[in-house]
């Protein structure tokens, strides 16, 4: 626990995430990152120096094999508002449009309404779970098939909605979520997308593991370069 709460508190604090009387909403989508800063965030609340509120919002993409009642247990345990919003993402997706690369999409339609819930919790920052290696695979993803050097921000604005996002999960690795999420029996809820694991970052996941293996070092070495020279700044790689 206090490890998670350290990789939390270090990101929270470089890139000052979390202001006084905020109110934060995790967006939950039931995987095991998500899970993680949502247990992370209510632990720090409770001495974090800065006082601020917590919600959390799942969005139901339609698949209803999917069951949410565990998260929602979790939630009521440590005193975090839930709000599942039921969506027709997936019907959109797979069974209207048939899309054949549907993750473009879907990430765009899924940030939409999560934004709008948000809003209408009346919150303005919204903590999403991507961790170290999500950013390694972003820069690489961006890299291999795009050309281009770019990584997500640790905190971005949007003026259009008045939102900020917020990853304080940046400096935990994948492997310790996993093993976190283990230990602490969080309500994993598997994911039924039928893109699932068949996808360009998947790919890029397993490039950069084999990388690591074939030169030790090589994912620290290559979150250093991300963050560049300007003081931790990943501003020099815009969203």
């Amino acid at each position: 626990m206090q490890k998670l709460l350290s990789y939390l508190r270090r990101g929270v604090d470089d890139y000052k995430m979390i202001n006084e009387n905020d109110h934060i909403t995790v967006g939950v989508s039931g995987g095991k990152d998500s899970l993680a800063l949502l247990y992370g965030l209510a632990k720090i609340r409770d001495f974090y120096p800065k006082k601020f509120k917590l919600s959390a919002v799942t969005l139901s993409m339609g698949y209803e094999e999917m069951n949410f009642d565990r998260v929602a247990q979790l939630c009521e345990s440590l005193d975090v508002e839930y709000v599942l919003k039921e969506t027709d993402i997936a019907q959109i997706l797979f069974e209207i449009r048939k899309e054949t690369n549907p993750c473009s999409l879907c990430a765009k339609m899924r940030r939409g309404a999560l934004h709008d819930a948000a809003l209408e919790l009346g919150s303005h920052k919204v903590a999403l779970g991507h961790h170290n290696d999500d950013a390694l695979e972003t820069f690489m993803l961006s890299l291999v098939y795009e050309g281009r050097v770019n990584c997500f921000s640790p905190v971005t604005y949007l003026d259009r909605k008045d939102i900020t996002l917020i990853r304080p999960m940046l400096y935990a690795p994948e492997s310790y979520i996993a093993g976190f999420s283990k230990r602490y029996d969080l309500p994993v809820v598997k994911n039924l997308c039928p893109a699932d694991k068949h996808t360009k970052r998947e790919y890029v996941k397993d490039l950069v593991k084999q990388l690591e293996r074939e030169n030790p070092g090589f994912k620290t070495r290559l979150f250093t370069a991300i963050e560049g020279s300007h003081a931790g700044n990943f501003g020099i790689f815009p969203e």
